[in-house]
């Protein structure tokens, strides 16, 4: 069975021949590059990455080809990179790097002191009125941005071949470019005194998320590539730990119908692929609604978050749902706890989210810095060992 044949059957909730594995289709499935380097050598394997420039704000890899082989993952991704020509936009001084995003927020990495890069600057932060300011929020530059991601497109996809193709996102979701681009503060104070201003922020997004998704789209029916893309992958984290981030009614009105329209206008172009949407938190209440928008998988399956039971989900939603993700928990147990307890964790989750199919197993979003070699491979090995139908 080829990795394409064997999530397919994930997603059509049937049983494939083992638990299809993604490692590196997202930039929410992913690996940073230090628990990369020091998994490889644990096991005398190369250290090597393929592109590092896919999201260097989160500082995260994609395995280098032979070990993504090595490693049986059954996705690869294409889609833009999160700072596009990083290596010459970026602003050196000393051991400090600064970029500019593609809403352009600052954001800052110190090396050797810093894991990730961090928001230093938001656009729209010192303006008294967002309804006010949103007229001086610089658009990019569409011809020039697409001329670099048709390049990009054109180089990523020989990789697909028979594996899962996932066409991802080039930027975060609605809410969380919303509150980057207006500072965080400012904009949870607007969604109460300047409700028009919010809207238009949503509104603004949305018209370029699905500019960004034409473009990927047209390329790939241009190309003849457009079955190579099996899954299209979005995001938006739209709860914390113990609840939504702003009352699900305002969810309701201000983004869930947003992002209907994206994904109905995806789906439309492109009728066989499936949606994906990334979503930390306590969402359980929201779920219905999503999945009403057209959300096919659900990603990270943050079990540890209030009423993300993972029993209760796949039994209200496992016919519909696909997880892709919880499969252990990424803030407890694969970096604090010991290779025992990770296997023990990850068969437990296998017995309740694999029967039925429905299911492709990654960690609870991305592996970290502080997730150690014997951690990663106990997670990996008993995958193999465990994982089959």
């Amino acid at each position: 069975m080829t990795s394409k044949d064997r999530i397919q059957k994930a997603l059509n909730h049937q049983e494939p021949d083992r638990i299809p594995y993604d490692l590196a289709g997202t930039t929410v499935t992913a690996i940073t590059r230090n628990a990369y380097k020091n998994a490889m050598k644990h096991r005398g394997l190369s250290p090597d990455t393929g592109d590092d420039e896919i999201d260097p704000i989160q500082q995260i890899v994609t395995p280098h080809e032979e070990n993504l082989l090595l490693l049986k993952s059954d996705t690869r991704r294409i889609g833009a990179h999160r700072i596009p020509d990083y290596k010459n936009i970026k602003r050196v001084s000393g051991n400090v790097i600064t970029v500019t995003d593609f809403y352009h927020s600052d954001w800052i990495f110190e090396e050797g002191k810093d894991l990730y890069f961090h928001m230093i600057s938001s656009p729209l932060a010192k303006y008294e009125s967002l309804s006010g300011s949103m007229h001086l929020l610089t658009p990019p530059n569409w011809e020039e941005y697409i001329k670099n991601l048709r390049s990009t497109l054109d180089s990523q996809i020989s990789k697909v071949g028979n594996f899962c193709g996932i066409a991802d996102r080039n930027t975060a979701g609605l809410t969380e470019n919303s509150l980057r681009i207006r500072g965080y503060e400012n904009w949870f104070m607007d969604t109460l005194i300047d409700p028009a201003g919010v809207e238009a922020l949503l509104e603004r997004i949305t018209e370029d998320k699905i500019r960004y998704w034409d473009a990927v789209i047209d390329w790939a029916l241009e190309t003849g590539n457009e079955h190579k893309i099996q899954v299209i992958a979005e995001c938006d984290d739209l709860g914390s730990q113990s609840a939504t981030i702003i009352a699900p009614s305002q969810l309701q009105q201000l983004v869930i119908p947003r992002l209907k329209i994206i994904f109905n206008h995806v789906k439309k172009r492109l009728p066989h692929v499936k949606v994906f949407m990334h979503s930390c938190g306590a969402i359980r209440e929201i779920l219905p609604d999503l999945i009403d928008a057209g959300l096919d998988i659900l990603n990270p399956v943050q079990f540890t978050a209030a009423g993300m039971d993972l029993k209760a989900l796949k039994h209200d939603f496992g016919d519909v749902l696909t997880f892709w993700g919880g499969g252990v928990d990424t803030q407890s147990t694969l970096n604090k706890g010991n290779p025992q307890q990770v296997a023990d964790e990850v068969k437990k989750i296998i017995d309740i989210l694999a029967p039925g199919g429905g299911f492709v197993f990654a960690p609870v979003h991305n592996i970290q810095d502080d997730v150690s070699p014997e951690n990663f491979w106990a997670m990996w090995d008993t995958l193999q060992d465990y994982g089959k139908y």
